[in-house]
């Protein structure tokens, strides 16, 4: 079937053969067949054979490597899906000789435009370095970009690649520690567990104790005798000012909180360690409830949850005190489960619990379960030691169950009173005459060592009963076993001492006897109690002390928890769990004394973000909610009244992310505890739109095009969600300016329609259209906080909405804009140093969303001062700007130092056409005239649309808007990646995934209008190949064919 013509039967052939891996079963033979097919056009032949790749390349190297040339291909697939599985398969080939293609490979995947192939890399990471650790120091590098990477898609990932590779590096967590902390939530549950654990270790090495305080007010606790009152509440007072919370400590604490409540019980158990070791005592127990909730879970949770507890039950019974009940052994439990409730239980007794657990033991003695019997017992003797209150009943009721039938019971009862009896032995006479009685009966051979223990260590007590004891078990010595035998030797030695005229025939007996026992610990036992004991002219000095030695008083034994000594290790760990250090734990660091500067998680402003600002004018200083909207009305009140010729009128305003937002392009970044409410009018026009939906221009182009292209199909309102795409391109046009009369009235009929409905723009504004449901991707780029208020049903975080990316909703064709794919490096010169008097000015194109208005271009401009004079007062002066065409200015800059350089923001509305915009760029001396034409791909906003809704929408533009050429292609140029590579480099297009190799489709939209340009390059034989471009904008289509036709004819 694999050797078929036919994709189906390759298809089913695949299927089958996953599910036999999936079964276990060894599907390894069928390798060579399955390699031919990694290369099939059919995109789930090709899922299905990386599936089988992954499981098998480790075993099958060589062949694997014969197929490394496809893979490296399959890393420039259009599908997401294909390149991650193509850089998991590559990673899963573990030959030192790819170690550079898989480093090449990781690196570019750590760039891709899917959060889910950036994932796949921070999976390889691991396996890279596992393979090579000396490429240690690029990984990092990789490790520390991703990091910075805000989907919560790659947070998880790159985490544990970064506590795999480097987890001693501090410092590359610092500026990622707080979006870290936001992030959490929306992460996917493993990382989370990953993340948390780092996060705990991260804390404990940058903030102070929080238990100090505890520590402090227990020293100052009792007032001197002669203190007054009013020094002791000064020493007080100190005592509370010692501790203060660091609020980047108290943001790790708040939002971890809520992961309590999470399904996922790691994620539970990784909240409640990391509050056992950072949160203050008072705030700790918060965690018992969603401990004992994860009781209900499988017997395998219980047991890591269970041990856990004991551990923390130890050292803070308060916790779990409520939830006593929680801990009783139910029948069905197995035995590891009982045996960890037991302890937990024994744990909390204390004075007012402990007849009910003692009545609970009762029962628990009882069980056909011997070992849990015997490890009840053994809890009772805690209870008796630790609670003086009840030794005595605790020890009669020891003594009752030596007249148990069960031998395991009767012995472990005796080892446990022996514990006891040491404790207080002058008040127990009776009991150890009552145990000697039984020695005939008990057969185990710990409880007869005990009873033999107990009668020589108190021999003196009972002196008509242990000599008889004596005799009872050396008739019985060569039967007994190696312990008992040892314990006889030790009795005959201790009544040879201090009643040798009854015991020295008998003790001599049992000396011979141990002298020629098969044991050689015996015999050598009996060598030493011979000599020890027995006075000759051999014996040495010890001899005197023989009876201090042998009778010496013995400190009694401590009944402790088994995990008294487990707290040193980090809770949920495998270290914990087997008590034991694992490979690869990390342990936690002490609380420094002092605290490290909390300054490095402060984010930096990157420069161009400083540009921004300083265009936008002087920084923004925190305004109360209630001003933010006052002064939005009060600039729609204006710009209503001064707007005569418009139907519809509006204003720019944004709304502050209160989580953390940082550009990854940009570098525009706040740190999380800003919350700002700012407003300010965007394009400064008297004639700005008031539409029925509150249309809102948002500080990226992402959120603007998918209000236009997702909301309206996610809109329940009466619309038709199965109009056009022409039609809704030309509803969204009538929401901006439009370039057309016929935009503009069909524009107007929309809108008065849609002002019908609702005529509310404020109230929009401040309540969100619960009608509309917006995706908004913010994750691509997030230039500086200026606020938006954006009517959105659905409160999205932008990490889980980055995530969102791509998702497609049946029936509905989605058009998202996208982020660029090649940022032009190409200047243009607008001002000659010779002209401008040794001020240069270069600007070039930077395809980002600008932070002006959403029509309009943003250009960086660069101006230089080559003169050895100061040059000041640099702004722009005389806008000669075609009609309807708008530009907004850069702040003035003062003072331009000698050789020094600045770069600054300029947007420019160019109404969808290449004419020039003119101005002067002024000093404070002079003013030169200077002109800008943009070309025709730099109108444009990338997009990203499936194969299927490419072909729809350029069904709908054809005729009059399709323009066509054939052009002779360089033979360099005629491979997939070069075409991709120039013509997104020569306009700023969105590729589309395609289905044909010969076929390659971009599409992009117009930056003012919203208008869809579809770009299709189809190679044909003998090197020609067809340029197809389908637009509403026939000029600017015209225009783009022109520039696009050189870029793949020349080489």
């Amino acid at each position: 079937m694999l050797e078929s013509s036919k994709d189906s039967a390759k298809l089913d052939a695949m299927r089958r053969i996953v599910g036999m891996i999936a079964k276990g079963k060894n599907a390894s033979e069928l390798f060579p067949a399955v390699v031919k097919n990694v290369a099939s056009k059919n995109i789930e032949i090709k899922k299905l054979v990386y599936v089988y790749l992954m499981r098998y390349a480790e075993e099958q190297q060589d062949l694997a490597l014969l197929s490394i040339s496809t893979f490296q291909r399959a890393l420039k697939d259009p599908n997401q899906l294909i390149r991650a599985s193509a850089l998991r398969v590559l990673s899963s080939i573990r030959v030192p000789i790819i170690v550079p293609i898989m480093m090449l490979a990781i690196k570019e995947a750590s760039s891709d435009l899917s959060p889910y192939v950036r994932k796949n890399a921070a999976h390889a990471i691991q396996k890279l370095y596992s393979l090579d650790p000396e490429q240690k120091e690029m990984l990092i590098e990789v490790i520390e970009k991703l990091l910075k990477d805000r989907s919560t898609l790659v947070a998880g990932s790159v985490v544990m690649a970064f506590e795999e590779v480097c987890p001693d590096r501090i410092d590359l967590i610092h500026k990622n520690y707080r979006k870290l902390c936001n992030l959490l939530v929306d992460v996917e549950e493993w990382g989370q567990v990953v993340i948390i654990h780092m996060l705990t270790r991260y804390a404990r090495t940058q903030f102070v104790s929080p238990w100090k305080v505890v520590e402090v007010v227990e020293e100052y606790s009792e007032n001197n005798f002669y203190e007054s009152d009013e020094e002791q509440k000064e020493k007080d007072q100190k005592v509370k000012d010692t501790y203060s919370m660091d609020p980047d400590h108290r943001l790790l604490l708040r939002n971890t909180k809520p992961l309590l409540q999470s399904r996922n019980a790691a994620v539970v158990m990784a909240v409640s360690q990391l509050y056992w070791h950072l949160a203050p005592k008072s705030e700790a127990g918060i965690v018992s409830k969603s401990l004992v909730r994860l009781l209900r879970s499988n017997r395998e949770v219980q047991y890591i949850v269970l041990q856990n507890i004991a551990t923390m039950s130890i050292q803070r019974k308060g916790m779990f005190e409520p939830y006593l009940k929680s801990f009783y052994v139910r029948s069905t439990d197995p035995t590891m489960i009982k045996t960890l409730k037991l302890e937990i239980l024994t744990n909390l007794a204390n004075e007012a619990n402990i007849s009910t657990l003692l009545r609970e033991f009762q029962t628990y003695v009882k069980s056909q379960d011997k070992q849990f019997a015997a490890a009840t017992i053994q809890a009772i003797g805690r209870c008796a030691t630790n609670i003086t209150e009840v030794t005595d009943t605790c020890l009669n009721g020891l003594v009752c169950l030596l007249s148990n039938r069960d031998e395991i019971v009767v012995a472990e009862s005796v080892v446990v009173i022996k514990k006891l009896l040491q404790t207080q032995p002058a008040h127990h006479g009776e009991i150890i005459k009552h145990m000697a009685k039984l020695l005939d009966n008990i057969t185990v051979p710990v409880a007869r060592a005990s009873i033999l223990w107990l009668i020589g260590e108190y021999c003196e007590r009972v002196p008509k009963i242990a000599p008889d004891v004596l005799r009872k078990t050396a008739k019985s010595f060569t039967n007994e076993d190696d312990l008992v035998k040892l314990q006889i030797l030790n009795l005959g030695a201790k009544l040879y001492l201090t009643n040798s005229k009854q015991t020295k025939l008998l003790t001599q007996y049992v000396l011979n006897l141990g002298k020629y026992d098969q044991s050689y610990d015996i015999r050598d036992r009996t060598r030493f109690i011979r000599q020890l004991i027995v006075p000759n002219e051999k014996s040495g000095a010890l001899s005197k002390y023989a009876k201090k030695i042998f009778l010496a008083q013995k400190p009694a034994p401590l009944l402790e928890s088994p995990f008294k000594g487990r707290d040193h290790f980090q809770l949920g760990t495998l270290s914990h769990t087997l008590n034991s250090q694992a490979t690869g734990y990390l342990e936690l660091s002490d609380w420094p004394e002092v605290a490290p500067d909390p300054s490095v998680r402060n984010v930096e402003i990157v420069e161009s973000a400083k540009e921004w600002t300083g265009i936008l004018g002087k920084p923004k200083k925190e305004k109360p909610t209630e001003k933010f909207y006052s002064e939005s009305e009060d600039e729609e009140d204006e710009s209503a009244g001064t707007s005569s010729s418009e139907s519809e009128t509006g204003s720019e305003s944004e709304e502050d992310d209160k989580e953390e937002s940082s550009s990854n392009e940009s570098g525009g970044s706040s740190s999380p505890s800003e919350e700002s409410s700012d407003s300010e009018s965007g394009s400064k026009e008297s004639t700005a739109k008031k539409t029925s939906k509150a249309a809102y221009e948002s500080d990226s182009e992402d959120t603007e095009k998918k209000a236009k292209g997702i909301s309206k199909n996610l809109s329940t309102s009466s619309s038709s969600v199965t109009e056009s795409a022409s039609s809704e391109e030309s509803s969204s046009d009538s929401k901006s300016e439009s370039d057309s009369k016929s935009d503009s009235e069909s524009g107007k009929s929309r809108s008065t329609t849609a002002s019908k409905k609702e005529e509310k723009p404020v109230q929009d504004r401040k309540t969100p259209n619960k009608q509309d449901v917006f995706l908004l991707d913010l994750d691509d780029f997030c230039p500086v906080t200026t606020p938006v208020a954006v009517p959105t049903a659905a409160v999205l975080s932008p990490s889980l909405t980055a995530d969102l990316e791509g998702l497609s909703l049946p029936n509905f064709s989605i058009i998202d804009v996208t982020t660029q794919i090649s940022v032009p490096t190409k200047t243009h010169e607008l001002l000659h140093r010779m002209s401008g008097k040794g001020l240069a000015a270069h600007y070039h194109f930077s395809r980002q969303p600008d932070i002006f208005g959403d029509r309009m271009v943003s250009l960086q401009l660069t101006v230089t001062n080559t003169t050895d004079h100061k040059i000041e007062n640099i702004h722009i002066k005389e806008k000669k700007l075609p009609a309807g065409m708008r530009m907004h200015e850069f702040s003035p800059i003062e003072c331009l130092e000698p050789a020094g350089s600045i770069t600054v923001s300029v947007g420019i509305d160019f109404c969808d056409s290449t004419q020039i915009a003119s101005f002067q760029l002024c000093t404070k001396d002079d003013c030169f005239n200077v002109s800008i034409q943009p070309p025709a791909g730099e109108l444009l906003l990338p997009v990203t649309m499936s194969e299927k809704d490419f072909k729809k929408e350029q069904g709908m533009l054809t005729g009059m808007n399709e323009t066509s050429a054939t052009i002779a292609v360089a033979p360099q140029n005629c491979t997939r990646l070069v075409i991709i590579e120039k013509l997104v480099k020569a306009a700023n297009l969105g590729v589309v995934p395609s289905g044909q190799d010969n076929i390659h489709r971009f599409a992009a939209k117009t930056v003012h209008s919203g208008s869809l340009m579809l770009v299709t390059v189809e190679l044909k034989e003998s090197s020609t190949a067809q340029l197809v471009i389908n637009t509403e904008k026939t000029v600017i289509g015209s225009v783009l064919l022109r520039e696009l036709k050189p870029v793949l004819s020349q080489g």
